[in-house]
């Protein structure tokens, strides 16, 4: 059973860090590709950023400059650090495969205005 669980979410002041982390399960983590997308509130789904299994990172352009990808296959996690955080971030952050149907439920990202 494919499984994608976030955790790391939280309240932060505006200009703060976060890292958010998604432990995977049920699937061949090391060859497949991972994305996080961030739904914020009253908003639809978007794409945040990609890392392929060779490394390879790619960002939506408004977070590029504040937001990093990582994973670590030996713990089968994939990773998202976030700093210069702004409240329009505030969002449910949520891990996914990519070119699948499976995402996790989210982690709850709230910077107050």
């Amino acid at each position: 059973e494919v499984q994608l669980v976030e955790s790391g979410g939280g309240l932060v002041q505006p200009g703060g860090s976060l890292r958010l982390s998604c432990a995977a399960s049920g699937f061949t983590f090391i060859s497949s590709t991972m994305s996080w997308f961030r739904q914020a509130p009253g908003k639809g789904l978007e794409w945040v950023s990609r890392i392929y299994s060779d490394g390879r990172t790619y960002y939506a352009n408004s977070m590029k400059d504040r937001f990093t990808i990582s994973r670590d296959n030996a713990q089968n996690t994939v990773y998202l650090q976030m700093t210069s955080l702004k409240p329009e971030d505030t969002a449910v952050y949520r891990c996914a495969i990519d070119g699948t149907r499976f995402m996790g439920q989210g982690t709850q990202v709230t910077v107050p205005s």
